[in-house]
């Protein structure tokens, strides 16, 4: 169990902080929520959470196989409902592995990505596409 700790600040801007490390981020509703825009809103959190979640299991499968995947990039666009309830509708994921399509392990990284726990927790009706760019 891991607690997070929210103060929300007003002006629609929250701090929050992770308990057992002490670090913080601080979240803002976006211009088109009524708010500035200054900051991370709560949903460009999903996205970063399935964007960093991705890499950190492939990160895990990386090392376990000896595998260097360090300079791999992730690009999350999230994109939102037109209709209400206001919601995420799609996030569309683009993976920049440093390695050649022809990699041996490149079925287990793909595999590792679509295991990760956010991209398990998110719910179906929000469409997750994977774009993969092997070099």
């Amino acid at each position: 169990m891991v607690e997070i700790k929210i103060d929300y600040e007003g002006d629609l801007h929250c701090n929050a902080t992770h308990l057992p490390s002490g670090n913080q981020l601080v979240t803002d509703a976006p211009v088109d929520n009524n708010g500035r825009g200054a900051a991370f809103s709560p949903t460009d959190l999903v996205a970063t959470a399935v964007g960093t979640c991705m890499a950190t299991v492939m990160g895990i499968v990386a090392r376990r196989k000896g595998i260097a995947i360090e300079g791999m990039t992730v690009a999350v666009r999230k994109f939102m409902s037109d209709d209400l309830p206001r919601r995420i509708s799609c996030l569309e994921v683009d993976l920049r592995v440093p390695l050649p399509a022809s990699h041996p392990e490149r079925a287990v990284f793909e595999s590792a990505a679509r295991s990760c726990p956010v991209y398990h927790s998110i719910h179906p009706d929000v469409e997750v596409v994977m774009n993969w760019q092997w070099q």
